[in-house]
């Protein structure tokens, strides 16, 4: 039995199906995402969402949706589904459908009378390409399959309306045609395998609403364009398949690349097998010297500080250590284009962020803890660099005061992954000595220090250690209060006494400024206060200001962002904290804590884990349907687990 499998009781229900989302990506930003019924709820899901660079820096829907109709006897059967005001849908598609699978690619099954069809989807690799396979499983009639799609041109953050701008016109191509409704847009070359009828009948479908965009607070009612159709006749075993794509396609080839590329994919059959997948799919390669790691999907572009936080358990914990290689060598090349003030790398944003440089090294010694200090090649010289970098004051915001410790400035502008922001400023103004900062840097100076000696280059190396004791005597007398945890910013007189994860890094990291019993204290109080089964809490219910619901409109959610909402992220550092107190006592517990991420591979995007959660019960997912960094620690969780096991 498939592990991500789905009958005809949960998806004819709207109610059950509708929040359930799905998600295939080509490894070059370009990606597929709707729910499991095919209607679409979101601005951004589409079967061709392409990153079009001529225009801008953002995805764009190309084809929205196909809907299909199976003909016999002259009877229609749609098989397609949209949502119209009031909570009309139509047509009623989802009402034929038997079975979703998703085990290596999608599978829809449809049951029509004594027609059996299923509809299969895939993205060709590295190329703005998806193939769609029909198979007529069974049918005691001739049979006659029609494909009307639905296009749109649009960047993902706007919607449709009918307009007198565009352009209708298209030409034929082997079994198929190419349109483009809009300049500067790439022509959209759609073909079946076999030859077809196009039927050319111009028209806009009106008032096709998405729910999640009215949850949203957002516009959400937009008109979609059809061209016409396609029709061809389907026997009984036979599979159709139909491309859509940026380029024109050998027709004949389809089923010959649809099979080439399904031997390519990895079953989805376990949890791991279901993440493994999942971070593969956060891979971005431009051309074969620049690779970049997308911190999310469908919104997410590629950050430097999630790049590599997500880095080593989107690759070194599902074995791929030459993507790690290369995404790293992308990101070092633009931190050390930062750090000389030369042009930046226009793909990576907010390389600027002060704590970017301190999780490049964490980054640089999860690879070293896998493979050995041997392995790290030039990267050594990257280290040594960053940490000079540092020392002397060049960096714009993070200034290395005589206690040690490192400040940064962050009332006005987010400084931290607590990002959110409302009219420019930030909800949570971490500002100071940052509690994660710190420990980072603690880490960051220890880790050089180790690789100084290992070199023979002992000076430096007690150079840095002396440096390191300053930077632990500091940390505790800073941090530490007489509650036993720590304060997550410090700025002059002023102590943030919140209980917030931040500390979690001070007592995860491997090397600490703390000792065992003032790092247990300190897990004592995120179990106590800010474990929850989906994550941990980015603030305590104790604390002021806790707001566990992400939800409604802009304003209330970017307030809610951090102030209680649970991060799937957070759960890796926690249960490496954990495992490092407790060792081999404390494998169960770990082992538990996952449990519930089994589940949520069938809630929300299925296979996959979403952005965040609601601090509060029923922990429903929120935001972005898939997060690089949620991907990455619960992957890093697992393997850091299995070692105990070992």
């Amino acid at each position: 039995m498939s592990y991500l499998k789905f009958d005809k009781s949960t998806l004819i229900n709207l109610e059950q199906s509708l929040p359930k989302e799905m998600l295939r990506t080509n490894h070059s930003g370009a990606y597929h995402c709707t729910t499991l019924i095919g209607c679409h709820t979101r601005k951004y899901h589409g079967l061709l969402v392409i990153p079009v660079p001529e225009i801008d820096e953002d995805n764009h829907v190309l084809l929205s949706s196909i809907d299909e109709t199976i003909i016999q006897h002259g009877a229609e059967f749609n098989l397609g589904i949209h949502k119209y005001q009031g909570d009309n849908y139509s047509p009623k598609g989802h009402k034929y459908i038997r079975e979703f699978d998703y085990e290596v690619v999608p599978r829809v099954t449809f049951r029509v009378g004594g027609v059996i069809l299923s509809k299969e989807k895939l993205f060709v690799w590295g190329e703005d390409r998806i193939i769609v396979k029909y198979t007529l499983i069974d049918a005691h009639s001739p049979t006659t399959l029609r494909l009307r799609p639905f296009l749109s041109f649009r960047n993902v953050n706007d919607l449709t309306q009918e307009n007198e701008y565009i352009n209708k016109a298209y030409q034929e191509v082997e079994h198929g045609i190419k349109t483009c409704l809009y300049p500067g847009y790439p022509e959209l070359f759609m073909q079946t395998n076999k030859k077809n009828n196009f039927v050319f009948i111009p028209d806009w479908y009106k008032g096709i609403e998405y729910s999640k965009e009215i949850e949203r607070g957002f516009p959400f009612k937009e008109d979609l364009y059809t061209p016409g159709y396609f029709e061809l006749p389907i026997k009984k075993g036979e599979s159709v398949y139909l491309s859509a794509g940026t380029s024109q396609v050998n027709a004949k080839r389809l089923k010959a690349i649809y099979e080439t590329e399904v031997s390519k994919r990895d079953h989805r059959d376990s949890l791991y097998n279901c993440l493994k997948n999942s971070a593969q799919q956060f891979y971005n390669y431009k051309d074969d010297s620049k690779h970049y790691l997308l911190a999310g999907y469908p919104w997410f572009k590629v950050r430097a500080r999630d790049t590599f936080i997500a880095l080593p358990g989107c690759t070194l914990s599902i074995d791929k250590k030459d993507n790690f290689e290369k995404i790293m060598h992308t990101g070092l090349e633009a931190l050390i284009k930062f750090i000389k003030k030369e042009k930046p790398d226009p793909i990576i944003k907010e390389i600027e962020q002060p704590d970017v440089p301190l999780w490049a090294i964490w980054a640089i010694q999860q690879y070293c803890k896998e493979y050995g200090t041997e392995e790290l090649c030039s990267n050594f010289g990257t280290i040594t660099e960053i940490i000079e970098f540092i020392r002397t004051g060049r960096h714009p915001n993070l200034f290395l005061h005589d206690n040690g410790l490192l400040y940064s400035y962050g009332k006005e502008k987010a400084i931290s992954w607590m990002n959110s922001s409302i009219g420019n400023l930030p909800v949570v103004p971490r500002s100071g000595y940052l509690v994660e900062f710190n420990a980072l840097w603690y880490n960051a100076l220890r880790f050089a220090a180790k690789l100084y000696r290992k070199k023979g280059q002992e000076n430096e190396a007690n150079e840095l250690e002396i440096l390191a004791d300053k930077v632990g005597d500091s940390f505790k007398k800073v941090f530490r209060n007489e509650a036993g945890y720590l304060f997550d910013y410090v700025d002059g007189d002023y102590k943030d006494w919140s209980v917030r994860p931040n500390m979690l890094f001070a007592i995860s990291l491997e090397y600490s400024p703390l000792n065992k019993q003032e790092r247990k204290q300190v897990l004592d109080y995120v179990t106590k206060e800010l474990l929850t089964p989906k994550g941990i809490r980015s603030l305590s219910p104790k604390s002021q200001g806790y707001t566990p619901y992400y939800a409604g409109p802009q304003a209330h959610r970017d307030y809610a962002y951090h102030q209680g909402t649970a991060w799937p992220w957070l759960m890796g550092f926690y249960l490496e904290a954990y495992l490092n107190i407790f060792g081999m006592s404390g494998l169960t517990f770990a082992e538990n804590r996952l449990i519930s991420f089994e589940d949520e591979m069938a809630n929300n995007c299925v296979g996959t884990i979403s952005e965040l959660y609601d601090g509060n019960p029923p922990f429903t997912g929120r935001g972005a349907v898939s997060f690089a960094m949620n991907v990455a620690e619960i992957l890093r969780a697992m393997k850091l687990i299995k070692s105990f096991n070992i």
